[in-house]
């Protein structure tokens, strides 16, 4: 009696390990057909330089990037896409999944201390972030279905169209207040802000809120489509459109991107399009240099910044559209 239990549990032992052999195979091919389809085949071409380089050549890169990207309140993506894209010898699918962590990672460090310094405003933000979060997905399975050298020409004359927009847009530090709209009244979207470099104390009420929510429709098709964050848009809206002050809307621009950028990268990682040795690095030393961007936006001079970041992103969009072109490979 004793054999034949004996018997029947090892063949029951076999039974199940030979089900759970199949449902082994079965996951693993389940997992190597839900591996990238869409993304690029190859990560980095031959290069005679070591595999470290160029991850730590991406994380000092985008320290600079995060040091000034948060006092220009363009948000880090902006110009870690057309800047690794043109220089860095990564596919452009990987370089936009990335950038999308980037920004999201250079808001995400910034935003505590933008918030206790009352510089940036939840109210303000989460209206905006809604209807931009959406556009990102569209924009995200756009991108990633269209071909590279498209993307590439596209996303080297948007950047000069940026170049071209923060040349001739006029921000105010304190817009003139005019009278608010119903929509900004009954969404409570108004604040105070104490300037740290004058002391002043001003009030500011939204106006033109529904325009506003229009157009960070399409700010997030196109962040999500280029990875770029569209921190560049959100400014001048903010501030030339809605009648928030310059600080305010940079710091309010970075939570919006916080969650934009977050939705749309969730169907970049989904298609294979976020790689470690490129995303890792890159968010890193974002984080750390956004850190130091938070601090500098309450002493330093937006002008000093702005003419800084024309100069990168005029000389990376024209990269960019030339790479597209196949003029400078």
């Amino acid at each position: 009696m004793d054999r034949h239990v004996a018997a029947l549990l090892a063949m029951t032992i076999r039974g199940g390990c030979a089900a759970l052999s199949r449902v082994c195979l079965l996951l693993g091919t389940t997992l190597l057909m839900a591996l990238p389809a869409h993304a690029a085949d190859s990560v980095v071409p031959a290069s005679t330089m070591p595999w470290w380089f160029w991850p730590l050549a991406l994380f000092v890169t985008c320290f600079l990037i995060g040091i000034v990207a948060v006092p220009a309140g363009i948000g880090g993506g902006t110009l870690f896409v057309p800047i690794v894209g043109g220089f860095f010898p990564f596919h452009l699918d990987f370089v936009r999944g990335a950038g999308l962590l980037v920004a999201l990672a250079s808001a995400l460090a910034a935003g505590p201390m933008l918030l206790r310094g009352g510089l940036a405003s939840v109210r303000l933000a989460l209206p905006l972030a809604l209807l931009a979060s959406i556009s990102a997905i569209f924009g995200a399975m756009l991108g990633l279905a269209l071909p590279p050298a498209a993307v590439q020409i596209t996303l080297g004359l948007m950047v000069l169209g940026i170049v071209a927009l923060m040349l001739v847009s006029k921000k105010s530090e304190i817009p003139h207040a005019t009278r608010p709209d119903r929509l900004s009244c009954a969404l409570g979207i108004h604040g105070i802000f104490i300037d740290g470099a004058s002391g002043a104390t001003n009030t500011w009420q939204a106006q033109h809120t529904p325009l506003g929510l229009l157009l960070f429709s399409g700010i997030g098709l196109l962040g999500g489509m280029f990875g770029i964050g569209a921190g560049w848009a959100n400014v001048p809206v903010l501030n030339v459109l809605m009648g928030i002050p310059l600080k305010v809307a940079a710091g309010t621009s970075g939570l919006v991107l916080s969650l934009a950028s977050s939705s749309a990268s969730w169907y970049y990682l989904n298609e294979g399009a976020v790689l470690p040795m490129v995303a890792v690095p890159s968010v890193v030393g974002m984080m750390l240099g956004a850190r130091i961007g938070a601090r500098l936006l309450h002493i330093l001079k937006g002008s000093v910044i702005r003419k800084m970041v024309i100069t990168l992103l005029l000389f990376a969009g024209v990269r960019a559209l030339l790479k597209g072109l196949g003029i400078w490979g």
